[in-house]
């Protein structure tokens, strides 16, 4: 692997508090020197010219469902981790609901192999119970050994307070962050959408805000009996939770939140007459709420932005919204929405957005060396022009999927150029 030279961008690392023009050395896979322009003197090295560019430590997506093992037809960790390149990220951490659900060592080893051709890094998730049925734990230790970096049953909540403290104590005991997908789902059976007039006039069944928060609120009692453990709520939505997560941290728990892009871009009117591609769960909710999480991201209660990418083949969305199944493909359209929304249009610090995207995210699954351009820490960079303005085309992406709402969206903000490890992984 030849040495790389990045040239006279501006250097942004939030996690050392950098914002300089600066040159940017990457050897042997490992952040080599950073030094001011043309101080770095690399004989046979590699140059890409970075004037006018966002040099930033590659970024990381802490929820994102790669649907392998089991669902290659919607989408694949080669084809998903591409997808992830061509949106900057440089580690994504994969959901467990595959088929198998990945509650052993031997399906986490299994992502992890060179067959399966990831462009980048990926972490895998385990489940906490056995078939991510809610029942029996499985052994953390071991799923930590094998390369998981946090326990969840995502898509399926953990219900019974049993279960979910006994979660606590053992992931605690080990050192894992217990991730939870907070829905009740004793209240939202059969429910497709938001709770609240849109739903009405539609004639479906709403999830009501109660059904998240309330599950949050439990979560945050339990979490305040076990010492050392880690609650963190996956793609909170509505300001209710988002509320709880914040008078807890007040009370000193160890309780972190993501938001993913589309909960703050858009309400439940994009649903409009029931167009699957705006289908997802946590549904998309009132503008309040939507008003709620930017609220939280600018005031720093919201840890993360995470994209929650969950592709679906074209004819599983190609019915009735009822039956159409929830989710949608984030990783090539967060960065570039996160941009316009945060940045242009709420006048967010670059450093403190890309804070949100790359070494927060990491710290909150204890990602080592990931998310910072510390001299040692991996060579992941992204390079991107904050200021140009492009139009996503699904049919460009390079997921297997195209169910995106964000279909022909204009947004500012575009990545050049996505570095793993060292190696040039996309180059637009």
């Amino acid at each position: 692997m030849k040495p790389l030279l990045i040239r006279a961008g501006r250097l942004l690392d939030p996690a050392n508090g950098v914002d300089k023009s600066a040159d940017l050395l990457l050897r042997e896979g490992k952040v080599a020197a950073i030094d001011a322009p043309g101080r770095i003197k690399a004989a046979g090295a590699d140059l890409i010219d970075a004037k006018g560019l966002i040099v930033a430590p590659g970024l990381v997506d802490i929820h994102v469902h790669l649907r392998e093992p089991g669902q290659g037809y919607k989408e694949t960790i080669a084809t998903g981790t591409r997808a992830a390149a061509a949106g900057g990220f440089t580690s994504v951490c994969a959901m467990p609901n595959t088929i198998p659900v990945n509650d052993s060592p031997e399906t986490t080893r299994w992502m992890l192999a060179p067959e399966r051709g990831a462009a980048i890094s990926v972490y895998p998730i385990s489940a906490a119970t056995r078939g991510s049925m809610g029942e029996t734990l499985i052994d953390y230790a071991a799923m930590k050994a094998a390369g998981a970096v946090a326990v969840t049953d995502d898509g399926k909540p953990i219900l019974g307070d049993d279960i979910m403290l006994a979660t606590l104590k053992a992931a605690a005991k080990v050192g894992l962050p217990v991730i939870q997908h907070a829905e009740d789902t004793r209240l939202t059976g059969g429910c497709s959408m938001n709770a609240g007039p849109v739903a009405f006039r539609l004639g479906l069944r709403g999830m009501s805000v109660e059904a998240e928060s309330g599950l949050v609120e439990r979560d945050i009692r339990l979490l305040a009996k076990v010492k050392g453990a880690h609650l963190h709520v996956a793609h909170l939505s509505t300001k209710k939770a988002l509320d709880a997560v914040r008078q807890a941290r007040r009370s000193g728990l160890h309780v972190t939140c993501e938001v993913a892009p589309h909960h703050f871009v858009l309400n439940e009117e994009r649903i409009g007459n029931y167009d699957t591609h705006a289908k997802m769960n946590p549904p998309l909710r009132a503008e309040a709420d939507r008003e709620a999480m930017i609220e939280g991201i600018l005031d720093g209660t919201v840890d993360a932005i995470a994209t929650d990418h969950a592709p679906h083949a074209a004819h599983e969305k190609e019915q009735e919204f009822e039956r159409a199944p929830n989710g949608i493909p984030g990783l090539e359209t967060a960065l570039g929405l996160t941009l316009s929304i945060l940045h242009v249009r709420h006048k967010m610090p670059l450093d403190r957005m890309i804070s949100l995207l790359s070494s927060r995210p990491a710290s909150v699954l204890n990602l080592k060396d990931r998310g910072t351009l510390s001299i040692g820490a991996a060579a992941d960079v992204v390079l991107f022009d904050p200021s140009e303005s492009w139009t996503f085309h699904a049919t460009d992406s390079l997921s297997k999927s195209k169910n995106t709402p964000f279909d022909g969206w204009s947004m500012q903000g575009r990545v050049k150029q996505t570095i793993c490890g060292g190696r040039i992984v996309f180059s637009r």
